[in-house]
């Protein structure tokens, strides 16, 4: 136990903090820890998390994803045009929304690979085009989702909020068995080394290329979720969940220089940033001062990934000398 805990220390960390909000949070909310309280939480912690995930298949590599909020609206606009059916439509309808955001995803890839441009730069003219294509689809917020659908993945199963049981999916069924793979490990090494994992025999341009699929498909899954939840589509979401998405991943534990870090880390620091913001709004400061302080947390978070990020790097030119 203790050695699993030393090599898994910045999620146990993570997850900590976590349960120790949460703990705060449920304490100090009037209802407390009732089936409706965590149900609310979930749900938007969920959104968040997954827009964490997809942030965190492109840092593992040593990139940034500044188009995760736009796949984000995209998908949320288009969804709100496709899941207004019934039975096999809204199957097709979901399968649609997700290849859209693997397609924008792998879009990325491509530029990022054969274009050899930095992907702090390709994020950001595609996160414009985007963002365009959302405006386009849904001007101003509006559409319609099925609300069975909506109901199914945003109640809760047996007093268990539906949102975790997807989240919990998300990490068993997805995460665990991946990072045992190679494309799972391949990550990991490009992201450590990217010369070193080329030596190896690892097909770097593909692990790459890849990492940035999956970001698209779960900021499509976000996007989706978010659908859900409102039962519509808005294409001005994408700001705020790109920022947010960086802030999670550092606050996880996953270090901004690559090749550091899970996802399990990554969606704990969507909950834990979603959970100070719940704290916040029940904790009687001014709703005025509420987006500064939370400002100041996104701020932090971020520069702490920085700091680690100039520190490897101060530490290699001192080495190289």
């Amino acid at each position: 136990m203790p050695d699993f805990l030393r090599s898994n220390r910045r999620e146990t960390i993570a997850v900590a903090v976590l349960v120790l909000l949460l703990a705060l949070y449920l304490g100090t909310h009037p209802r407390g820890a009732s089936t409706y309280v965590l149900t609310i939480w979930g749900n938007q912690c969920l959104i968040l998390a997954l827009a964490a995930a997809a942030q965190f298949f492109a840092v593992i590599v040593r990139g940034i994803d500044l188009s995760v909020g736009a796949i984000m609206a995209l998908c949320n606009s288009l969804a709100s045009h496709v899941l207004g059916g019934t039975g096999i439509d809204l199957f097709f309808g979901c399968l649609l929304v997700v290849g859209a955001g693997l397609l924008a995803g792998v879009v990325n890839g491509l530029f990022i690979v054969f274009g050899r441009i930095q992907p702090i730069v390709v994020t950001l003219a595609t996160a414009s085009v985007l963002v365009g294509l959302a405006l386009i689809l849904r001007p101003t917020p509006g559409g319609a989702i099925d609300y069975d659908l909506a109901d199914a993945m945003t109640l809760d199963l047996g007093g268990v909020p539906s949102s975790l049981i997807l989240g919990a999916l998300v990490v068993v069924a997805f995460w665990l068995p991946l990072r045992r793979t190679g494309l799972g490990m391949g990550l990991y090494a490009v992201g450590s080394s990217e010369q070193a994992a080329f030596q190896s025999g690892i097909n770097v341009r593909l692990i790459r290329i890849a990492a940035f699929g999956l970001a698209g498909v779960f900021a499509a899954l976000a996007g989706l979720y978010f659908s859900f939840v409102t039962t519509t589509g808005d294409a001005g979401i994408a700001p705020n969940f790109t920022l947010n998405s960086i802030a999670a991943v550092v606050l996880g534990g996953v270090a901004l220089r690559g090749g550091v870090g899970s996802l399990i880390g990554a969606m704990a620091g969507a909950f834990i940033l979603k959970t100070i913001g719940a704290l916040m709004f029940f904790s009687g400061l001014p709703p005025l001062a509420q987006p500064f302080v939370e400002g100041l947390i996104l701020a932090g978070a971020i520069s702490i990934g920085g700091a680690d990020v100039l520190r490897v790097r101060n530490r290699l030119e001192v080495f190289g000398r």
